[in-house]
C-alpha cells in the first residue's frame, strides 16, 4: 500500500473511460483534476456519488476541473453505468487495479465477519504540477462533493460558495 500525502507527486495513470478514450493524467498537467475511487458500478452509495459528482458537473467546468472516478468495473460496466443513471463525469476502467493500488485504496475489507480486498472510497484532488492538493479517506458520501468544491474553491483562490 502506498502511503501519499499532501504534497506528494501524484501517480501518473493511462487508463480507458466508458468511451475507450485515454484518460492520462500526464496530460492534464497544468489544471487542477479531481480523481475518485469507488469500489463498484450500480452499488446505491457509489451511484449517489456518480450522480451527485455529475450533477455538479457544470461547476466543475467552470472551475475548469475534470473529475475522473476510478474503479476495478469493465468498459462496457461503466458505459451502462453511465447511461442508465445520466452520468456526465469520466469512468475509468482499472480491473488489474494497478492505479487503485497506486495511489493505496486497494485494501483489506471486512463485511458479515469475512475478509476481503477491495477498493476505500477516497478522493485527491491533483494540482496543476501533478501534486497531490487535497485527499480524503474513507469517504461517506453525504456531503462529501459538496466539501470537494469547497476545498478546491479554497485551492484556486475563488471565494465563491
Amino acid at each position: 500500500m502506498t502511503d501519499l500525502t499532501i504534497g506528494m507527486p501524484a501517480p501518473e495513470f493511462c487508463l480507458p473511460d466508458a468511451d475507450e478514450e485515454m484518460a492520462c493524467l500526464e496530460e492534464m498537467h497544468g489544471i487542477y483534476v479531481i480523481v475518485y475511487f469507488y469500489p463498484r458500478d450500480n452499488t446505491s452509495a457509489c451511484t449517489l456519488e456518480a450522480r451527485t459528482f455529475s450533477d455538479e458537473m457544470e461547476a466543475f467546468a467552470g472551475l475548469n476541473t475534470p473529475v475522473l472516478g476510478v474503479s476495478p468495473d469493465t468498459i462496457p460496466s461503466h458505459r451502462k453505468f453511465a447511461e442508465k443513471h445520466g452520468l456526465t463525469i469520466r469512468l475509468l476502467s482499472d480491473p488489474e487495479h494497478q492505479v487503485i493500488e497506486r495511489y493505496g485504496v486497494w485494501v483489506k475489507k471486512k463485511m458479515y465477519g469475512k475478509e476481503y480486498m477491495g477498493v476505500e472510497r477516497s478522493t485527491f484532488i491533483i494540482d496543476p504540477d501533478g501534486r497531490i492538493a487535497a485527499i480524503w479517506r474513507k469517504v461517506k458520501v453525504k456531503g462529501h462533493v459538496d466539501e470537494v468544491m469547497a476545498r478546491l474553491r479554497e485551492l484556486k483562490g475563488d471565494s465563491r460558495q
